[in-house]
């Protein structure tokens, strides 16, 4: 070993060590680590430096051991790959950055044993609060939640009931939503494309909404098809292809996100569709990815931006309130209003030539 290379720590660094740099107490050292009692700005700024300089992390654990619960928060998704979750959780890491809380991530894969899993491993950590997608849980996922005693946030949907607090859309309503703006623009034959409804339960509930709505104005999905596994331009190129070839009569696409239906138009711009004169495109999500595309497609913002700031938001008053925190912001419901984004797919006015008053 040279001269310039430096020792390899023979013991994990200690208050003690930061306190002998420092030249304060281990108790005066502990209160600033932990942001708590009366410190002089100076003696702050010192330890601070010290403990800069040796490279001390705090033991979070042994912290917990008396507090029974570690800054973290347990923000629980179903997908990386989704480009929804990532801006979620971008907007709870700004208002986390803004606490001590810190947010770390579970992934469930839209999967009920791994949701279950990954809940039983975050809480065993003693988190502070938890954040997780969706209302629909198994019974074992559900009594965790119940048992954690600790702030939780469902997050993305309203149309259930919550364990404790909820933050997202009625995904029924953006379902009847669009499908009136579709039967409002004179569109009549109309195929729906998506995810397995089993698999996401949120996709399922905006169907319902869609064809409750079509049923009102007495109409029906006339056409269907379904997918497994991650959405892809290509899925959405394919599928369209498919549903076309077979039902050319149809005027009108929905999809259940954008990522696909961004594939279907790119099929139909290729193949020459008069769109939206005579066949409409519909997605959900706003993804901001597609908003370069030369034509824009019809969708639908799900407030993924305001639903994670907002649930961040819950999470870090109760925690700042203490014991009080966690029953008194319980049953707490903020349901934001999903708005249509008509794009250049989903003309504004019935075509009278085609459909005649």
């Amino acid at each position: 070993m040279t001269e310039d290379t430096p020792a390899t720590p023979k013991r994990p660094l200690t208050l003690r060590d930061v306190s002998e740099a420092s030249g304060v107490s281990e108790m005066t050292v502990s209160r600033v680590l932990r942001n708590r009692g009366d410190v002089s700005d100076a003696t702050r700024e010192r330890v601070l430096e010290a403990a800069k300089e040796l490279g001390y992390v705090p033991n979070k654990i042994a912290g917990a051991l008396a507090s029974q619960r570690v800054n973290l928060v347990a923000v629980i998704i179903p997908s990386l790959g989704n480009m929804v979750f990532p801006e979620v959780m971008t907007s709870i890491s700004e208002v986390l950055d803004q606490t001590p809380l810190q947010p770390v991530v579970g992934v469930t894969n839209y999967l009920p044993d791994r949701e279950e899993k990954v809940l039983y491993e975050m809480l065993s950590w003693r988190p502070s609060g938890v954040i997780i997608a969706g209302l629909e849980h198994s019974d074992v996922s559900k009594a965790m939640l119940r048992g954690a005693g600790i702030p939780v946030v469902e997050i993305m949907d309203t149309d259930g009931t919550p364990i404790d607090a909820v933050v997202g859309i009625s995904h029924r309503r953006a379902g009847r939503m669009m499908a009136e703006a579709i039967v409002k623009a004179g569109y009549r034959k109309i195929g729906f494309l998506g995810t397995k409804l089993s698999l996401d339960h949120r996709a399922r509930k905006r169907f319902e909404g869609f064809t409750e709505a079509l049923a009102k104005a007495g109409l029906e999905v006339s056409d269907q098809e379904f997918y497994e596994g991650g959405s892809s331009l290509q899925k959405g190129r394919d599928m369209t292809g498919a549903m076309l070839a077979r039902s050319p009569d149809l005027d009108f696409l929905y999809f259940s996100n954008d990522m696909i239906g961004a594939g279907g138009l790119l099929h139909c711009v290729d193949e020459g569709y008069d769109v939206p004169g005579k066949l409409g495109m519909a997605g959900f999500n706003d993804i901001p990815l597609l908003r370069g595309l030369s034509c824009q497609l019809a969708t639908m913002d799900s407030s993924r931006g305001e639903i994670g700031r907002r649930a961040a938001e819950i999470i870090a008053r109760r925690v700042e309130a203490g014991d009080e925190g966690m029953t008194e912001g319980r049953g707490e419901r903020v349901e934001l209003t999903p708005t249509i984004n008509r794009g250049d797919t989903l003309r504004k006015r019935p075509a009278e030539a085609v459909y005649p008053e």
